[in-house]
């Protein structure tokens, strides 16, 4: 069996002497396991695009419920990113990320997309790196079923929060008065217009997911938020977040 799709590669294993085992977001299967033999040869016609970060058509052949490359065609390679180690990091946290999030043969079309479009980001756009850090999280969060109620108050129901914070057990936007209403758990301080930009980054069109603009406090408030609230739905760290504090402390 054949299969002709574009894919992500979200990771890379080096696997015996020359060869990888890549995890790919296909366009059409969604994520897949597949070996990839003799890519790190010198002069490997499908080098390039067995690298992480790499979005490129593969054709796949499968072999006793196993795939494996057979040729490809590099689309893109974000290149303006790959000598930014800053971007580097970051990129490679999307990318650890996303291969949680998504499942085993089961296309996941607008995460694909979204990840895309913030790799793209830090490609070529112009953009703070914790806005698109940020836009990236809580997007790709809420993709996978864990999005936050935002509409209003989670216990008064006021449209517009009075001192709006996030409870990130219950997932909810509350007023700071009615913390006390709400189960145990960590509450994060949000500001009112840190909450405009969080609806914009869930409800808005993907296109447009970067068209935020917040004053220092309110962003450094929502990116704080949606670090804790993505390992909190998820019940886990990543290797690559711990790697880019390490090298940015303040970040």
């Amino acid at each position: 069996m054949h299969l002709t799709t574009n894919a992500l590669v979200l990771r890379e294993v080096n696997y015996k002497e020359s060869d990888k085992i890549l995890t790919l977001l296909t366009e059409k299967e969604g994520k897949l396991t597949v070996s990839a033999r003799g890519c790190r040869k010198k002069g490997s016609p499908i080098a390039a695009a067995c690298q992480l970060l790499a979005w490129a058509e593969f054709t796949l052949y499968e072999f006793n419920g196993l795939w494996s490359v057979k040729e490809t065609s590099s689309e893109r390679l974000f290149d303006g990113l790959r000598g930014d180690l800053e971007k580097v990091a970051l990129a490679s946290y999307f990318m650890e990320v996303t291969e949680a999030l998504a499942e085993e043969d089961r296309p996941e079309p607008g995460l694909l997309t979204m990840t895309l479009n913030c790799l793209h980001a830090l490609d070529k756009l112009n953009v703070p790196l914790i806005q698109v850090k940020t836009a990236f999280e809580w997007r790709s969060i809420s993709l996978a079923g864990y999005e936050p109620q935002l509409e209003q108050c989670g216990v008064c129901a006021r449209p517009e929060p009075q001192n709006p914070a996030i409870h990130l057990g219950e997932g909810v936007v509350h007023c700071a008065a009615c913390r006390d209403k709400l189960p145990e758990g960590v509450s994060m301080p949000l500001t009112t217009a840190a909450l405009a930009a969080l609806r914009h980054i869930v409800w808005g069109p993907r296109k447009r997911l970067l068209a935020f603009r917040l004053d220092q406090e309110g962003l450094e408030r929502l990116s704080g938020a949606s670090e804790a609230y993505l390992m909190t739905r998820l019940e886990r760290g990543f290797r690559t977040l711990d790697f880019y504090k390490r090298l940015w402390p303040g970040k």
